[in-house]
């Protein structure tokens, strides 16, 4: 994937059922610099002119994220995303990169299934937090 994918990417991203897009980080800026500071290892499969799937790639040296996996429901069991997820783990590999995590919404009952027959482990071991990073949440956690 690159920036010039993105307004393909996000009108994808809009088709897609329980999606979840953040203003800022999914802006274009936000997409853009994501991709800047990850090249060439996030993911999209294109088919009639327009994209069909993605996934958003990155790592911190450590351990590799899956953002935005998603497939067009028209284009979904025909294998576009195994290919894509197999064309960023070989990417993270390359990186020195020996572990990946993604994040499932709990009701998205097919993409949970998929991952699960793929031989993905869902944690159950971890709580994850997330703390959005404004001057009001900043000073607030500061006081």
């Amino acid at each position: 994937m690159t920036e010039e994918d993105y307004d393909k990417a996000h009108d994808l991203w809009m088709t897609i059922h329980g999606f979840g897009i953040r203003s800022i980080d999914d802006s274009k800026e936000g997409v853009g610099r994501f991709l800047r500071r990850n090249p060439n290892i996030s993911a999209v499969a294109e088919a009639e002119g327009k994209i069909v799937g993605t996934i958003l790639c990155g790592h911190d040296g450590r351990t590799g994220s899956f953002y935005h996996v998603c497939v067009h429901e028209d284009y979904r069991r025909r294998g576009i995303g195994k290919a894509m997820a197999i064309f960023c783990m070989k990417a993270l590999q390359n990186e020195k990169v020996n572990k990946v995590s993604l994040v499932a919404f709990v009701g998205n009952e097919l993409g949970n299934k998929f991952w699960h027959e793929e031989g993905w482990t869902m944690r159950e071991d971890v709580n994850t937090y997330d703390f959005i990073l404004n001057d009001a949440n900043i000073t607030r956690f500061n006081s």
